[in-house]
């Protein structure tokens, strides 16, 4: 069975709301996490893998060029948007990708109300960004993934060669 193609899953916030809606009156159950996934590593799939295994469809939520170079300077992503977003897309794990420009994605989850917010190892339920609008809608938080042993950043530099610590 080949994969969907990157177009039928990458959504634009209009299109991915009514998706939900209707995955919601079906009675699945939503999964939703976001980042940037400049450098896709194998902590990135263990993490989307779990988030997927918590509900019946995964939403991830990228963070476009501008809000990466918003929060990590001038020089990132490495990859830009739209091929970080195919990326994710063809993902097994993932069922549908979306882009936001914002800093953070409290108001995608404000207005796609998923059941579950998904975030990685380096955080937890008290120090998700989003807890509170999580939280305010009756969403649960869920921490996925492996211990984080592996990041865009660390790949970054190791490949230009600098001293790791």
């Amino acid at each position: 069975m080949s994969a969907p193609e990157p177009a039928k899953i990458i959504r634009d916030h209009a299109a991915l709301s009514r998706v939900v809606e209707e995955h919601r009156a079906a009675g699945r159950r939503v999964v939703f996490t976001n980042g940037t996934f400049d450098l896709l590593h194998v902590g990135h799939l263990r993490s989307l893998t779990d988030a997927r295994s918590r509900g019946d469809l995964l939403i991830v939520a990228l963070n476009s060029d501008a809000s990466v170079r918003s929060y990590k300077g001038p020089g990132l992503p490495i990859q830009p948007e739209a091929e970080r977003a195919e990326l994710i897309a063809g993902l097994r794990c993932v069922d549908y990708v979306t882009l936001f420009d914002e800093p953070r994605v409290d108001a995608l989850l404000g207005r796609l109300r998923p059941h579950v917010h998904a975030k990685g190892t380096e955080y937890s339920p008290e120090t998700l960004p989003e807890a509170e609008t999580v939280r305010g809608y009756g969403g649960e938080i869920a921490i996925v993934g492996d211990p984080k042993a592996h990041s865009s950043s660390w790949l970054i530099a190791r490949i230009r060669g600098a001293a790791l610590p």
